[in-house]
């Protein structure tokens, strides 16, 4: 037998071994089943790798649950900075982020259902201009088209919204009030 093939063997006699007893392991330390699946799948990636420094069989056990125990420790160092960066991400988005204009009244349920009735082309002129922020020159970059053509389906477009919810939306009064609608410039 080669070399190689008398160190595969050992690798899967160690394997074959330790599998279990290690996922058993990794099982009581971590929350979720796939984490203790992952930790696993490291550890023995390294034993694959540090093969030539893995101990005798009947120490390899021990040696296998210390490379998990430093395995686990990193994943649970990674979750903490994971959940740092999480809040870090979901206070600027708290901050900074612009909220879609159609949660915040009463009637964005009507407007959703009014925009799910255009078309296509009329919902995504709508959209980028309102939603999004973007003026008739950008729109036109996105869609490939001019800007001459955005402002003209965006009057159209407005129009058809206008008539699928009417003007009569409560206090605000006006279905382009509901989206936060800023008027484009003339000359854009």
């Amino acid at each position: 037998m080669s070399p190689g093939q008398e160190h595969e063997d050992r690798f899967r006699r160690v394997y074959a071994a330790n599998f279990e007893p290690l996922l058993a392991y990794a099982l009581r330390r971590v929350e979720q089943p796939e984490d203790a699946a992952d930790v696993v799948a490291e550890t023995f990636l390294i034993a694959w790798r540090r093969s030539r420094e893995m101990p005798p069989e009947a120490e390899v056990r021990l040696w296998l649950h210390g490379v998990a125990r430093r395995v686990l420790a990193n994943h649970h160092r990674g979750g903490a900075r994971r959940g740092r960066l999480g809040d870090r991400l979901r206070q600027r988005l708290r901050v900074g982020s612009a909220v879609d204009p159609g949660s915040e009244v009463p009637e964005r349920l009507t407007v959703r259902a009014a925009l799910a009735r255009l078309s296509e082309a009329d919902r995504e002129v709508l959209m980028l201009t309102f939603w999004e922020g973007l003026e008739p020159r950008e729109v036109a970059t996105i869609l490939q088209v001019s800007p001459t053509a955005v402002r003209t389906r965006l009057s159209r477009a407005r129009a058809r919204l206008r008539n699928l919810v009417g003007d009569d939306l409560g206090p605000a009064g006006h279905v382009l009030d509901v989206m936060a609608v800023r008027a484009p410039e003339e000359g854009r």
